[in-house]
C-alpha cells in the first residue's frame, strides 16, 4: 500500500477491524519510511450485474425493482418485507456465485418465482400473472394446475 504521504510503497498494518455490517475491514497503517500512519479499508469487490432486457437492451441491476415487484405480489399476504428481501438476496447472491457480467431479465425472473412458489403460492401467482404477462383466466387456471400437480 503506497503512503500517502511520501509515496513509499511498503507500510506495516497496526490495527484492523471490521466495519459493524463484517462488510469492509478498515485497517491502520504505518509507513515505514516517513512513520506517518494512515486509514485503510478493504472491500468485496463485486461483479456488476446487467441484465439483458426482452428487447436486448442491457441496465444495471437493480435490487429495487426486483423489490418492488415483490411488494406487489406479496401485498395483503404473510410474506414479511424481510423474507422478501432474503429472497433477493438469495436470488442476487446466485447470481454473483455464477460469475457471468450478463444475466437476462428472464433467469431473473425465473429465480425469482421459485423463491416465492416455496414460501407463498398466491404471491407466486401474482407474480407470475404479470412476469409471464397472463392474457386471459385460462393462463391462470394453467398456472394453477401446474401448481396442483406439482405440490400433490
Amino acid at each position: 500500500m503506497r503512503c500517502p504521504y511520501c509515496g513509499f510503497v511498503e507500510s506495516k498494518v497496526i490495527d484492523t477491524r471490521p466495519n459493524e455490517e463484517n462488510e469492509t475491514i478498515r485497517r491502520r497503517r504505518e509507513c515505514l519510511s516517513c512513520m506517518r500512519r494512515f486509514t485503510t479499508y478493504e472491500t468485496i469487490e463485486h461483479i456488476p450485474l446487467l441484465v439483458v432486457k426482452k428487447d436486448g437492451t442491457r441496465q444495471a441491476f437493480d435490487r429495487n425493482k426486483v423489490l418492488n415487484s415483490l411488494i406487489l405480489a406479496c401485498d395483503k399476504r404473510i410474506v414479511t418485507l424481510a423474507d422478501q428481501e432474503q429472497m433477493i438476496d438469495e436470488v442476487e447472491q446466485k447470481l454473483q456465485n455464477e460469475l457471468t457480467r450478463e444475466v437476462s431479465s428472464r433467469t431473473i425472473g425465473m429465480m425469482v418465482m421459485d423463491q416465492l412458489r416455496n414460501r407463498d403460492q398466491v404471491a407466486y401467482v401474482r407474480f407470475a400473472s404479470v412476469y409471464r404477462q397472463f392474457t386471459d383466466v385460462s393462463d391462470f387456471v394453467d398456472e394453477l394446475r401446474t401448481l396442483l400437480t406439482d405440490s400433490s
